[in-house]
């Protein structure tokens, strides 16, 4: 949807950055039973597939990042992916089955609200006063369900699997269990990289203490005492949602559309061929905390007056000119992540340090 591809974008960058010094674990007695690592993951892994996915569940999400750049701006009533590199965001969720899921993104004066209940979906914009009533796709034959978004996709879960890919040799990891999150106590899975180019300092994961869903990520910048990424429930009730949550008419007034499930963005906004041509021309360089994002780049040099193109300025105007064997280009320098644009047409990203990159460029 217009907002999910900005919450999904916000959970590949947070994949992306890193983490800084240890959080002080609350004081008191532990309120959790003793787990070691394994044993988390273990609970975890056991408790997902008892239960068939998600539990019901309830909650408001926010996304913080504080990455050194300046304010960008939002779209409209919803947040663009850049915009989601600073500030920060809320999404409110809920969710009852894999058929009953309703979204919020809060936007200023206004609101955007994804609604599935059983075989109707729609999609509410209180700011251009807009019901879609969205066609899924038909359903897999045999057992397989329906793909339908779910709270892992918006929520501290997606980030989570994303960075516990990575535990391996290369990282160090320990838990605590005297922390709390949202009112609720937590295990916290921290996860330090060892590799002395990476960006990242620590990782922390909080997984409840009753079922193991994760309820928040934060991840520290080498040198920084606060979160330079952070997302996690603000709020959160394991229970069912009252149906009322999932019940939705289009008010009186509203323009009523209907649209298939992959129409679903701004007009003349489809890219999606692009976008999977340039998937697959991303090469990978190096692997775990210190992997480099290699891809072709062309830059615009015609004037752009949307919002994506003035965050992209704004960040721009932060880089520093650099020149080396490779050729010559504009570094950006984030807490968290580090960009290379070459003149050459290249783009190179990841939680590294910019003399890494250098030496990626030049291989």
């Amino acid at each position: 949807m217009r907002w999910g591809v900005p919450i999904a974008a916000a959970a590949v960058i947070g994949a992306a950055v890193g983490a800084g010094p240890v959080i002080a674990a609350v004081s008191g007695e532990p309120v959790l039973p003793e787990r070691t690592a394994a044993q988390l993951l273990a609970d975890a892994a056991a408790a997902v597939k008892k239960a068939g996915g998600p539990p019901a569940m309830s909650g408001t999400v926010q996304q913080t990042a504080s990455l050194g750049l300046p304010a960008l701006p939002a779209q409209g009533g919803t947040a663009s992916p850049l915009a989601l590199l600073s500030g920060s965001h809320e999404v409110k969720v809920w969710y009852g089955a894999q058929d009953r899921l309703r979204i919020a993104l809060p936007g200023q004066m206004s609101e955007t609200n994804l609604i599935v209940n059983g075989d109707q979906t729609w999609y509410w914009d209180s700011g251009t006063n807009t019901a879609t009533k969205v066609k899924l796709p038909a359903k897999p034959e045999g057992d397989q369900p329906l793909a339908t978004p779910s709270p892992t996709d918006l929520t501290p879960q997606q980030v989570a699997e994303t960075f516990l890919d990575r535990v391996n040799e290369d990282t160090g990891v320990s838990v605590t269990n005297t922390a709390e999150v949202a009112g609720r106590s937590v295990y916290q899975l921290v996860l330090t990289p060892k590799a002395q180019s990476s960006l990242v300092k620590e990782v922390r994961l909080a997984l409840d203490g009753e079922n193991y869903v994760p309820l928040q990520v934060q991840v520290f910048a080498k040198g920084s005492a606060e979160p330079a990424f952070q997302v996690g429930f603000t709020q959160v009730t394991f229970s069912p949602p009252a149906e009322e949550n999932f019940a939705f008419t289009p008010p009186a007034g509203a323009k009523v559309e209907e649209k298939e499930f992959g129409q679903l963005q701004e007009p003349g906004a489809d890219h999606s061929k692009e976008a999977e041509k340039a998937a697959e021309q991303v090469k990978v360089v190096g692997n775990g905390w210190t992997s480099v994002a290699v891809l072709p780049f062309k830059q615009d040099g015609q004037a752009q007056e949307s919002r994506e193109a003035q965050a992209a300025k704004l960040i721009l105007d932060q880089a520093t000119p650099v020149s080396g064997a490779w050729g010559s280009g504009k570094m950006i320098k984030t807490k968290l992540v580090t960009a290379l644009l070459t003149d050459d047409g290249r783009l190179l990203a990841g939680a590294v340090t910019p003399d890494e990159l250098v030496k990626v460029a030049g291989q």
